[in-house]
């Protein structure tokens, strides 16, 4: 899904102008005539995402300088970009000190308004994942730092905020590198909580003659090595949240004392002779069937209902691949500036490539990727080089699958662009369709039907409804038909923080 670029004006001609070339820089323009119709957009409960504004300064009605005011006044972290036919020092001063990130004067070029709009979403990319690693680290994450604009996420977010607002126990279900810590903090970020302790506990982590010490305590002496009295997890995030993530490899031992704690609102210290009374809210997670795990006795069952009382399931990477370029767009500006490098873009070949893999570690993984590429690239722009250990599984090509070549036009593969421009499938010739194989017999229907599916996807620069809708198939239809296309070949994995 292309970024998506509000344009406010009050002039049809300079809308329809602005309109087109948006398009050409391949975002999705999202077009309004007056300042009132944006803030309308901007403020609406259900509002859609904006990834960045066009304002024209002179407008009738509420102009250019009184919407950056409502934007400030709604604490919407919008990049802004004011145009004006009027390109006076005053006007441009107090634009900025308004809010503007960016001047242009009417009519602007193509080239100007292209480095204009990469800039603003290359610097609100940066931006947001300062605010969500601060986030992060003070406790403070919401539902708005979750990057997403799939569908599929759409009722797990709804589910997560109606979570939120109560004390229900969570069970966050998913696969290892989906974001299932990013979930809980966000519930406890986003609760009356949220300015109590949130305390994260690994249980697969843990070594089993420890588990209990770590979650409920241990007194001074209790065992060989006690020298100090420990409160214990539930102790620490008495007030807040307690986050027992990989909770399917809790010991049976330890499962009773927890089901007790949960039951009565105490937990004993080892080696203590009293309950300590609790104040908990439990969010626990696993990337495994708990309820195998309990047909297998290896997990109780009074414990996980007490668990399973509202499941959060999180879809893997490889069922919402929309989400790949935002996700793109914010690894490369915050790991382009942790490691003080210029690299601003990914070559649309590279990106087609990112974005059909089936992603085994998730966003974990994806992350890791853009990493080690961002460390090593020796260029500002990334291409297909600079991911040497997911290449063999690109999405193939009718030349690496056929002898013969493509019947092609000057290129078929998608120049160098920005990473908020990219392209999600190498985009073969429009001018014609190689039909016949070097020996000269029919090509087989499948792969003609898998060349057109990349052509449409890099035709209407990845976004999947529209490839969908002309081609009148479903966009299950459409990915599945994807799916098929690519090799069976797992990328590259990885570890990080993510989970």
């Amino acid at each position: 899904m292309a970024a998506t670029i509000l344009i406010a004006d009050d002039d049809a001609v300079q809308r329809r102008l602005v309109e087109n070339m948006v398009q050409k820089c391949g975002y999705e323009p999202l077009v309004v005539d007056s300042g009132d119709a944006a803030i309308a957009l901007l403020t609406a409960p259900d509002a859609q995402p904006i990834d960045a504004v066009m304002l024209d300064l002179v407008m009738p009605g509420l102009d250019g300088l009184g919407v950056l005011g409502k934007i400030r006044e709604a604490g919407l972290n919008i990049p802004v970009i004011v145009q004006t036919a009027h390109g006076g020092i005053d006007n441009v001063v107090s634009a900025m000190r308004a809010g503007a990130q960016d001047f242009v004067v009417k009519p602007v070029g193509f080239e100007r308004l292209q480095v204009s709009l990469r800039n603003a979403l290359n610097t609100s990319a940066l931006k947001g994942e300062l605010q969500r690693i601060r986030h992060s680290r003070e406790g403070r994450l919401t539902f708005a730092d979750i990057i997403t604009r799939s569908e599929t996420m759409a009722g797990v977010l709804r589910t997560a905020q109606k979570a939120a607002a109560s004390t229900i126990p969570v069970l966050i279900e998913g696969e290892s590198g989906v974001g299932k810590e990013l979930f809980a903090r966000a519930i406890h970020g986003s609760s009356e909580r949220k300015s109590k302790p949130f305390v994260a506990v690994n249980c697969g982590a843990i070594p089993d003659n420890l588990v209990e010490s770590i979650l409920f305590g241990h007194e001074k002496g209790a065992f060989t090595g006690a020298t100090e009295r420990h409160p214990g997890k539930f102790v620490e995030a008495s007030g807040g949240t307690l986050f027992l993530d990989e909770i399917g490899e809790l010991p049976l031992s330890a499962q009773v004392k927890l089901l007790r704690a949960l039951q009565e609102g105490t937990v004993e210290a080892v080696g203590g002779r009293k309950p300590v009374k609790v104040d908990v809210r439990i969010v626990s997670a696993t990337n495994r069937k708990l309820l195998d795990l309990v047909k297998g006795g290896q997990f109780r069952e009074d414990l996980f209902y007490r668990l399973h009382v509202l499941p959060l399931t999180i879809p893997p990477l490889r069922t919402r691949r929309e989400d790949i370029p935002h996700l793109l767009r914010h690894f490369l500006a915050r790991f382009s500036a942790e490691e003080n490098r210029p690299i601003s873009g990914i070559s649309g070949e590279a990106m087609a490539h990112l974005a059909q893999l089936d992603w085994p570690g998730n966003i974990r993984q994806l992350e890791n990727v853009i990493y080690r590429a961002v460390v090593m690239s020796e260029s500002d722009q990334l291409d297909l080089s600079d991911f040497p250990h997911t290449a063999a599984v690109i999405v193939s090509d009718t030349r690496l699958r056929h002898s013969e070549p493509l019947i092609v036009g000057p290129s078929t593969v998608p120049a160098m662009i920005s990473g908020i421009e990219i392209p999600i499938a190498p985009m073969p010739s429009k001018d014609s369709l190689a039909m016949l194989t070097s020996a000269g017999e029919m090509r087989p229907l499948e792969e003609m039907e898998n060349e057109i599916i990349r052509f449409a996807i890099s035709h209407y620069r990845g976004q999947m409804s529209e490839v969908a809708r002309r081609l009148k198939i479903g966009r299950s239809t459409l990915y599945r038909k994807l799916e098929e296309a690519a090799p069976d070949d797992p990328a590259d994995g990885g570890t990080s923080n993510a989970d």
